[in-house]
């Protein structure tokens, strides 16, 4: 079975990022997910676990998807779970500085067992990430655009609790 590691903090889970799941279902027998903290920022919108119960909710009927959360490193999820690649999704030439770097990174700390696959997102997508998401909701403008109607959904629950 040839499996794939798609890490990611997905705070929110975007369309661009569900458009690379979408890809890469189509290339994999199964695209596990990884939901991790990313420890370079403070906080976060949803918790682990808001942002597992929405992916759960998206992914539910996709036997393809398989969803899972840690604090161990991309390259030693994606050796524990028997991938031999990393998943990244790119949106441009400045993504794809950063995600060489961190490519090569991950292939040496894996002692060259896993190695990196850079997906686009589709056109109409390229321009989206999660950080505009939350800037665009915190200045109370429409996301439908960005992000499913069960993520719109849940991140208007979460504002209106924060108030």
């Amino acid at each position: 079975m040839m499996r794939v590691l798609y890490p990611g903090s997905f705070d929110p889970i975007t369309k661009g990022h569900m458009n690379i799941v979408d890809q890469a279902t189509q290339l994999f027998d199964e695209v596990i997910i990884a939901v991790l903290q990313n420890p370079i920022k403070k906080s976060s919108f949803f918790t682990l676990k808001e942002r597992l119960e929405i992916l759960n909710k998206l992914y539910c009927n996709n036997p393809k998807v398989k969803l899972i959360t840690s604090t161990d490193t991309s390259t030693d999820l994606a050796l524990e779970h028997d991938c031999k690649a990393i998943l990244r999704g790119l949106r441009g030439i400045n993504d794809f500085e950063y995600e060489k770097q961190l490519a090569g990174i991950n292939r040496d700390i894996s002692d060259n067992q896993v190695n990196t696959i850079c997906l686009f997102a589709d056109q109409g997508l390229q321009t989206v990430s999660s950080s505009v998401v939350k800037e665009i909701f915190y200045l109370n403008k429409n996301i439908s655009k960005y992000v499913d109607p069960i993520v719109e959904e849940k991140m208007i629950l979460k504002g209106e609790q924060n108030k």
